[in-house]
């Protein structure tokens, strides 16, 4: 179930499917024809929920509730989600309206995120518990040792805890550059502690561009300051 084509392939209800790659934006364009996959994303957001913790609960008895829920976190967030998205081709299936289409939502990776989930519930309605446990289990389940090799809280939270330790105030973050159109955004984000520039990044997203930046920063801390 690591292609797109055998997940279809599963279904009894094919239109339960289309409905979970239906996004609302397209319901708006052709109204009474289906229903978007807000409810679907709402079930399954809960599902996968439910069976990453039961996993990592089983898989790691002698860890804590704070790290298990940094490794489900790694798994559940919106970057990784929207990574499987990615690798299943997701994008390319997407009901979109025109706008949406236009503004790059095909590989907008909050909208990518939410149809993995709706995908996940639809799944659940249609073919039950133990598919979609496995369904989970082959393509999120599957990365934990890689997970647990590296940090497992990400750059924003991880410099949270830096400037925390060291007495600072709050990391403030701040889009000090903006360019390229709707479907290709780029944002540079400057990260300030104590009005002290931390670190700039850049990505596609505003998120994006804040985690990279909490990368330079974490990584200028890091240095031997020099006397």
């Amino acid at each position: 179930m690591d292609k797109l084509e055998n997940l279809r392939n599963l279904f009894s209800d094919k239109n339960l499917l289309d409905q979970a790659f239906t996004h609302k934006s397209w319901v708006n364009e052709h109204l009474g024809e289906r229903a978007s996959n807000e409810r679907l994303e709402f079930l399954g957001d809960a599902i996968l929920e439910f069976v990453v913790s039961k996993e990592l609960y089983s898989s790691f008895p002698e860890k804590e509730e704070g790290y298990l829920t940094a490794l489900r976190a790694n798994l559940v967030n919106t970057d990784n989600l929207a990574g499987l998205a990615r690798k299943l081709n997701v994008g390319a299936s997407l009901f979109l309206s025109k706008g949406e289409e236009e503004g790059g939502g095909r590989d907008n990776p909050s909208l990518l995120a939410d149809t993995v989930e709706a995908i996940i519930g639809a799944l659940f309605l249609d073919q039950g518990l133990e598919t979609t446990h496995e369904f989970i289990k082959v393509n999120l389940i599957s990365e934990v040792p890689e997970k647990v090799a590296g940090p497992l809280k990400d750059p924003k939270s991880r410099l949270q805890e830096y400037v925390q330790s060291e007495g600072l105030g709050a990391p403030k973050y701040s889009v000090v550059e903006e360019s390229g159109p709707d479907h290709n955004k780029r944002f540079i984000v400057e990260v300030k502690a104590d009005g002290k520039c931390l670190g700039k990044g850049e990505g596609k997203s505003k998120s994006e561009a804040e985690q990279k930046a909490a990368e330079a920063a974490l990584e200028l801390v890091k240095k031997p300051q020099k006397k």
